[in-house]
């Protein structure tokens, strides 16, 4: 299997166009995935949202800069050229700015996944990541869930 092959093994695609696409594989203590490829004879970690808008855009994995999930979810790949993109080249000021305009800023408390210590944001994602592992799309309740970060066994009222 090639690395691009290898690589979308480990994602699951949402079922409407819109949708995130998971990753599925590694997840590390920042909540981000981690993907390795093997070039020259060594081993190299690459993010997988990196690599996927590498992929679907066809531009060197150093040929762009710093980039943006407009969903916020560090497990989402979907790096489509079209409206439904989740990822976006940006620069390091944009980010911020986005950072800042959406409450994820160091002081940001009404973000769901900001706010809170990096192992338990690094837990939302692998809880997430291991219901789409275990269960692909098939529970939207649950994975609607936590995409908002919020605990779906936790009681409703309604």
């Amino acid at each position: 299997m090639n690395a691009a092959e290898r690589f979308w093994s480990k994602v699951a695609k949402g079922p409407t166009q819109g949708d995130c696409w998971l990753w599925t594989a590694a997840v590390g203590d920042d909540g981000y995935g981690r993907f390795t490829l093997n070039a020259d004879g060594r081993t190299i970690a690459v993010r997988p949202h990196r690599f996927a808008f590498h992929l679907l855009h066809g531009s060197n994995l150093n040929a762009f800069g710093p980039l943006m999930h407009t969903c916020d979810v560090p497990i989402c790949v979907h790096a489509t050229a079209d409206a439904f993109t989740h990822l976006v080249e940006g620069t390091s000021r944009s980010n911020m700015l986005d950072r800042l305009a959406k409450g994820r800023d160091a002081n940001g408390s009404s973000f769901r996944w900001r706010g809170l210590a990096r192992a338990q944001f690094a837990a939302r994602s692998v809880a997430l990541r291991d219901e789409v592992r275990a269960h692909g799309w098939d529970r939207p309740q649950r994975v609607a869930a936590l995409l908002a970060g919020v605990d779906p066994d936790a009681p409703t009222l309604f």
